[in-house]
């Protein structure tokens, strides 16, 4: 075979060299790649020539489509195309305007394989070097486990990680995490909860909309602002710690739709490392704090009677003794002692006369009234913390005078609150939410009548310009509302002197109604400024008051100083015309 290729004539003498000369005409012209190693060859550097040029070329086009072609549109559409997806699985939380009160940052856990590991007492040794917390017997006992997976630590730092990678020890792995960050630490405490190690809600929102958190990552807004809560909770604590109360409470609430613009609870806590000294700390004192208000309820018993026709305004009531029912006595704390109209038992805050009113209306309808506004089930507000309102089961007739004037009925400040709004909106009631434009419950249903409630506007700021109140009329923002004082129930059911919780309601401008405000102080203590007194005039009334002057321009509304002048001079055409 090889002749056929390398041979003239048989009897032809070749030259050395000369047998390596390959005859062109006949070498390729019977092609065979069994018969032709050559031919193999070529056709195998061909093939693997080929192959090389695709491969360059699916990489020059993919390169081409992720550098060059994103950069020719200038919309999101073509832009999300390069973008890196994140591995957060937990939807940010946001104030009102957009600013991150929750988020989670992505981090890496440290978890063994205790089969892998060779030398666990020099393991658990620098390990707890690396990381100090990590208890070494804890650690030692957990790199000799009979599993195959442990966790050592959750949520290292990048510094911690490259240190534990550096010791070079078998059995040690990462996995990604996240972790979950409160910017604002302690202001939203009570509203916005905290997770647990594995990023799942245990408090406030985080646990009420944990499942919404979860399949989203769209952020939830809600109607809380960051400014105002830090106002809110600045004048909060400094009147708390001026009258050395045990906790204090506040709420601001839009009147027309209840959404929360702040709530703050004191005692409160870091919900990023959720450590506290006293376990008061953790309660939410205004959604789940059930309590028996005191006075304020006199809003919601005058409201009631007037709404139901049976008493009037010029309607009077005697209160010069005190109200003897079957099994109790009722009487006024520092009582005028003589017939009131209904304006006056308001602003007077007078028990007699209240009492007397709810007995005229009957207990069907006052029952009837405070299941409306929600004083006989839980709020449908979007935390987890929400009391449950604690009311008799048999509506006597002690039932119904009590519960007139504030006793009897226990209920939290975010009950009082929202009964409020509805009571001087224009009598529409709207369930709370700390939901931004929330589509639930936007259209209410209606309390009282229209008229029943402008009535109740102008008793309200009764009580602030001839009544209680007076601490808190701030000029230009018009404040009407209410004070409450009730003592404290000792541990064996008996009331205590001296130990209260006092509550002031409020609303401005009261002219419009925009928003409402309720404080609450529990056990505040007397000051030599207070002449000893403890009632709510003396405490929360004041602390409203400097919130109230505080945030109202954060709010944008403008002090309508013409309004005071004109009731001075009012006052002073009254004086003269005597």
């Amino acid at each position: 075979m090889a002749g056929k290729y390398f041979s003239k004539k048989e009897e032809d003498f070749y030259l050395p060299g000369e047998e390596i000369k390959i005859d062109k005409k006949t070498s390729f012209s019977s092609f065979s790649c069994e018969k032709d190693p050559l031919a193999v060859c070529k056709n195998r550097l061909l093939a693997a020539v080929v192959a090389f040029a695709a491969v360059y070329l699916v990489i020059s086009f993919r390169l081409f489509d992720l550098c060059i072609v994103p950069n020719l549109f200038d919309d999101d559409t073509h832009t999300a195309r390069a973008s890196v997806q994140s591995n957060i699985r937990r939807a940010d939380i946001l104030d009102r305007n957009g600013t991150i009160i929750a988020t989670s940052l992505p981090t890496v856990n440290l978890y063994a394989n205790p089969r892998k590991i060779l030398d666990a007492k020099r393991a658990a040794r620098e390990l707890v070097q690396v990381l100090p917390e990590l208890d070494l017997q804890e650690t030692y006992k957990k790199l000799t486990g009979k599993g195959s997976f442990v966790y050592l630590k959750r949520n290292l730092t990048p510094s911690q990680q490259y240190q534990i990678n550096y010791l070079g020890i078998p059995g040690l792995e990462f996995e990604n995490g996240e972790k979950r960050v409160y910017p604002h630490k302690n202001l939203f405490a009570h509203i916005i909860g905290a997770t647990n190690i594995d990023n799942v809600g245990i408090s406030g929102i985080e646990k009420a909309m944990d499942e919404r958190l979860h399949q989203s990552n769209i952020p939830l807004m809600l109607s809380v602002d960051v400014g105002i809560q830090d106002t809110v909770r600045e004048h909060l604590k400094a009147g708390m710690e001026k009258f050395n109360a045990l906790g204090a409470t506040a709420i601001l609430m839009d009147v027309n739709t209840s959404e929360i613009i702040a709530m703050v609870s004191l005692p409160d806590y870091d919900p990023n490392t959720n450590r506290v000294k006293d376990k008061r700390a953790f309660f939410n004192m205004a959604t789940k704090g059930v309590y028996e208000p005191g006075s304020v309820l006199k809003i919601f018993n005058t409201a009631m009677s007037l709404e139901s026709g049976k008493v009037k305004l010029a309607d009077r009531f005697d209160a010069t003794q005190p109200l003897k029912l079957k099994y109790n006595t009722i009487k006024d704390y520092r009582g005028e002692n003589r017939w009131l109209s209904v304006p006056e038992i308001l602003v007077y805050s007078s028990n007699i006369g209240s009492a007397q009113m709810a007995l005229k209306v009957g207990g069907g309808e006052q029952r009837n009234f405070l299941e409306k506004i929600g004083f006989f089930e839980k709020l449908g507000i979007e935390v987890a913390e929400r009391g449950q309102p604690i009311f008799p089961s048999r509506w006597s007739e002690g039932t119904i005078a009590t519960v007139a004037f504030g006793y009897g009925l226990a209920v939290s400040p975010l009950h009082v609150i929202t009964g409020y709004s509805a009571v001087i909106n224009g009598g529409i009631y709207h369930n709370p939410t700390l939901i931004k434009n929330n589509p639930k419950d936007a259209e209410g249903h209606r309390i009282l009548s229209f008229n029943t409630s402008l009535a109740m506007r102008k008793l309200m700021r009764l009580v602030v310009t001839d009544g209680s109140g007076k601490r808190a009329n701030v000029p230009g923002y018009e404040v009407a509302g209410k004070t409450g004082t009730a003592n404290k129930l000792s541990d064996e059911g008996k009331y205590v002197n001296k130990k209260v919780r006092t509550t002031f309601v409020s609303a401005f401008p009261i002219s419009d109604p925009k928003y409402a405000l309720i404080v609450m102080l529990d056990e505040p203590q007397p000051l030599k400024e207070t002449w000893g007194f403890v009632t709510a005039g003396w405490n929360t009334v004041p602390t409203a008051a400097k919130i109230i002057e505080a945030v109202a321009p954060q709010l944008n509304l403008k002090a309508n100083f013409d309004l005071d002048e004109l009731r001075k001079n009012r006052i002073i055409e009254a004086s003269y015309s005597r």
